[in-house]
C-alpha cells in the first residue's frame, strides 16, 4: 500500500507529461550500416523519473513493434531493423535504421540527419577494415572523388543539391589485388535548415507611413523544428545596395523620404557563420507613379499659347474673302497644273479656312515660301476661271473679238485683297 502511494506521488502529472519532449536516440559508432557479426551501441537520452517500485522501469526499447526486454539507458545490438526508445511520461523517440551487410565493401553514412551548412561525411569501408585501393565515390552515378587508398569523402558545407544516392568502388588485396568491387547505393538527404525568407510589409499601409514616419518591412522565415535554437541574422537591400547589414533584427524601417518612391527591396537571411544564406523575392513599394496612386491619374495642364508682345495671341489666318463670282458646276475640278478645285463651289482669292494655329506654327513667325507660291497659283486659277465664265455667258462675243485684227489685248491684274478681277485695255 505504501509503495503504491509513493508511486502515485512521484508519477508526473498529465500537464507535465504533455510538456516533456521525446528522448534523443543516438548510435555509436555513428554509422547506419555495419558488417555481419559487428555490434553497435544505442543510447537513449531523455527524462528519467525516480520511481519507488520494487522493479523500477526507466527506459523502454522497441525493435519495430517488438518490445525489447532491456530497460537500461543504453543497449548493444547487432540485429538489423528500426530501433526506438521511450522514457516514462514522454513520447517515443525518432527511429534509427540499422543495416547489416555481408558484402566485401559497404558505404557508411551518419545516422543523424544532416542539415544545410553542416559537414557530410561518407565512409567507404572494406571487409573488417581491410584497406581499399583505387577508391572512387559516386553521386547519382557520377564520380565525384578519387583516393589512392581508404579515405572518407567529406562535404564541408552540405547543400540541398548534395542530396541523392551515393556509392563507392575500389579494390582490395585478398591476398592479391582483386577486381573493382562496388558497394550498395545509399540514399542521403540534406535537410533544410530554414525556409527561404519572404519580405512583407507589417501592418496597414496608411498614407505610406505618413503617421509613423516610415514603412516597416519584416523578413519572415522558419527554422527546422530540430534546429529552432539556431541564431539567424538578417540583411536588407534596395536593389543591389545594402540598406542594413547583417544584424539580429528581422525588421527594417524604410525612412520617410524614401517611402513615396517606387522602390524594390529584398532581404537575406544567414547563419552566424554565413554557411547558409538565402534571399527573398523582390518586394516593390507602390509610389506616386503607381496605378494605385490617385495623383498619377491627373491629366497634365495644357501648355500656354504663344502671345505677342501686346498679350494678344499670334495668328496667321487670313480674313475671309467674299465670293462674288457665281459658281460653275460644269467646270472640271482638275486643271492642267494639277491643282484640285472643290466641286460645287467657286475658287476664292485667299487660302481656305485653316485649323487653329498650333504652337509650332506660331513659333514659325511667317508663312513659308511654298505657301506664297500656292497663293499665286490660286490667284492665276481665279483669273482663268473668270475668263471661262465670260465665254459661257457671251458665246458670240468672243468669236467677233477674235476675228477683228485690231482687238485690243486684255491684261488682267489681280489684287490679293479684291474679290473681282479688273480688266485694263492696252
Amino acid at each position: 500500500m505504501w509503495a503504491l502511494t509513493a508511486f502515485l506521488l512521484l508519477v508526473p502529472s498529465s500537464g507535465q507529461a504533455a510538456a516533456l519532449e521525446k528522448p534523443i536516440l543516438s548510435l555509436h559508432p555513428p554509422w547506419t550500416t555495419i558488417f555481419k557479426g559487428e555490434r553497435v551501441t544505442l543510447k537513449c537520452d531523455g527524462y528519467h523519473p525516480l520511481l519507488l517500485e520494487l522493479r523500477p522501469i526507466s527506459t523502454l526499447w522497441y525493435l519495430g513493434h517488438l518490445l525489447l526486454p532491456s530497460h537500461k539507458k543504453s543497449i548493444e545490438v547487432q540485429t538489423p531493423g528500426v530501433y526506438r526508445c521511450q522514457t516514462r511520461g514522454a513520447p517515443v523517440s525518432d527511429p534509427i535504421h540499422l543495416s547489416v551487410s555481408n558484402d566485401w565493401l559497404i558505404l557508411q553514412v551518419p545516422y543523424a540527419p544532416v542539415f544545410e551548412g553542416e559537414p557530410l561525411i561518407l565512409r567507404c569501408r572494406g571487409w573488417y577494415d581491410k584497406v581499399v585501393y583505387k577508391l572512387h565515390y559516386y553521386h547519382d552515378g557520377q564520380a565525384v572523388r578519387y583516393f589512392h587508398s581508404s579515405a572518407n569523402y567529406t562535404v564541408l558545407q552540405a547543400r540541398a543539391s548534395d542530396s541523392g544516392r551515393y556509392q563507392c568502388s575500389g579494390t582490395m588485396r585478398i591476398p592479391v589485388e582483386s577486381a573493382p568491387m562496388f558497394s550498395a547505393k545509399v540514399a542521403v538527404t540534406v535537410q533544410e535548415l530554414f525556409r527561404a525568407p519572404v519580405l512583407r510589409v507589417t501592418g496597414p499601409r496608411e498614407a505610406r507611413g505618413a503617421a509613423l514616419g516610415g514603412v516597416v518591412l519584416r523578413c519572415d522565415t522558419r527554422l527546422h523544428p530540430q534546429k529552432r535554437d539556431t541564431p539567424l541574422q538578417f540583411a536588407f537591400y534596395k536593389y543591389s545596395r545594402a540598406v542594413r547589414r547583417f544584424d539580429w533584427g528581422a525588421e527594417y524601417t524604410v525612412p520617410e523620404p524614401e517611402v513615396d518612391e517606387l522602390e524594390s527591396y529584398w532581404c537575406e537571411v544567414a547563419t552566424a557563420t554565413r554557411s547558409v544564406r538565402k534571399r527573398s523575392p523582390w518586394l516593390q513599394l507602390p509610389g506616386p507613379g503607381s496605378p494605385l496612386d490617385p495623383a498619377s491619374t491627373t491629366a497634365p495642364a495644357p501648355p500656354a499659347a504663344a502671345s505677342a508682345p501686346g498679350n494678344k495671341p499670334l495668328s496667321f489666318r487670313k480674313p475671309p474673302v467674299s465670293r462674288s463670282v457665281p459658281s460653275v458646276t460644269s467646270v472640271p475640278n482638275t486643271t492642267s497644273t494639277g491643282l484640285q478645285v472643290p466641286a460645287g463651289g467657286a475658287p476664292t482669292a485667299g487660302p481656305p479656312a485653316c485649323a487653329p494655329p498650333t504652337p509650332l506654327e506660331q513659333s514659325a513667325g511667317a508663312p513659308k515660301p511654298d505657301v506664297d507660291l500656292l497663293l499665286r497659283e490660286m490667284q492665276l486659277l481665279k483669273a482663268l476661271l473668270s475668263r471661262v465664265v465670260l465665254e459661257l455667258k457671251e458665246p458670240q462675243a468672243l468669236p467677233e473679238l477674235r476675228g477683228t485684227p485690231e482687238t485690243p489685248t486684255s491684261h488682267s491684274t489681280v489684287s490679293p485683297g479684291t474679290p473681282e478681277t479688273t480688266f485694263v485695255e492696252s
